[in-house]
């Protein structure tokens, strides 16, 4: 249990905290980054996030109170001032939002706005048809290691969502680019996206669901009939490895192809990645559910890559940037860089 602190007094010792981050991100062309992580800050639940000129405010196990949204707002009025402030409480279940907003900010809330990140630009929305923003900070770190390396790589974005990923590794050199998703608005704010900055290469967008896009690249091959049952259409593609692949699936979810759980089977994903990734080529896998130990999950990845007849050659951890912090070190969300 936290003390019972006020909110300001939170707030200014999480931007306190952060002040030397903020300036280096600054310098890089970066002006979007967690301003407080209430789970380790004092008020579990509640976050608040900076993109570009918005403020996001989100609470995930309670309303937040009249009190302390006027609260919030000023404080950072005070700090950041020129930020619009959107509320979006998620505390009901599925997350969906359920907070009405004043008149004068429903237009607002549903415009896209830009910000960049490292350099790249992309666009945000405080509310869209989706609950989640169109793009998540604590994976700066991970498109910050992809931009380090993809300069002349082809690159296989995987659950691509709105392709930042993607986007990244096109703004810093890649030589080709594929973004895998199933949802069609996600992969429209990714070409947004793309567009918004100067490539040398346009990248790929395909609508599909990764199970059936994974098999066929990695050479397994995706049947159109299982067990007697006609499977929904997909896209035919042709087998291909890829210098360099990015796999961030969701927690669960299930389709006629096949089951996304990264608690119980994270190597049916695992498995086609892999094999899509030419050898001496690099695989960067992420687990976000907490309660996953990260060095079982490592070892459950190493003995499913023998399994496939490939080692694992070096692994690296991608820990999160001080914007995301942790009390023990192991932060909720797991990536690990693996040469193949």
């Amino acid at each position: 249990m936290f003390p019972s602190t006020a909110l300001c007094d939170l707030l200014a010792a999480a931007f306190d905290a952060r002040s030397e981050l903020i300036s280096r991100l600054e310098a890089e062309g970066t002006n979007a980054y967690r301003l407080f992580h209430g789970s380790v800050e004092g008020r579990p639940g509640l976050t608040v996030d900076r993109y570009g000129d918005l403020l996001l405010v989100q609470s995930f196990h309670s309303p937040l109170a009249g009190d302390d949204l006027a609260e919030l707002e000023a404080y950072y009025a005070g700090v950041l001032p020129g930020l619009l402030c959107i509320y979006n409480d998620r505390s009901r279940a599925n997350s969906r939002i359920n907070n009405p907003l004043p008149r004068h900010l429903i237009e607002e809330a549903h415009r896209p706005r830009q910000f960049s990140e490292l350099g790249v630009n992309y666009l945000i929305q405080a509310r869209h048809a989706g609950q989640d923003p169109w793009l998540f900070l604590d994976l700066r770190a991970a498109r910050r290691r992809v931009m380090q390396e993809a300069a002349g790589k082809s690159v296989l974005n995987l659950f691509a969502y709105t392709c930042g990923v993607g986007i990244a590794a096109a703004k810093a050199g890649a030589a080709f680019v594929v973004n895998v998703d199933f949802a069609e608005g996600s992969l429209a704010v990714g070409k947004s996206n793309a567009g918004l900055n100067e490539l040398a290469h346009r990248p790929r967008f395909i609508k599909s669901d990764v199970f059936p896009a994974i098999r066929q690249l990695a050479g397994i091959g995706q049947p159109q009939v299982v067990r007697g049952k006609r499977l929904p259409p997909f896209i035919e593609l042709e087998a291909r490895q890829f210098d360099l692949v990015f796999l961030d699936p969701p927690r669960y979810a299930k389709s006629p192809f096949g089951v996304v759980d990264l608690v119980n089977d994270y190597p049916a994903l695992f498995k086609p990645a892999l094999l899509a990734t030419a050898e001496g080529g690099t695989l960067i896998c992420c687990n976000n559910v907490a309660e996953v130990d990260r060095e079982a999950w490592l070892d459950q990845l190493q003995r499913s890559a023998r399994k496939a007849g490939r080692e694992v050659r070096e692994a690296e951890w991608i820990i999160p940037e001080a914007d995301f912090p942790s009390r023990d070190g192991q932060p909720p969300l797991k990536t690990v860089l693996l040469r193949v």
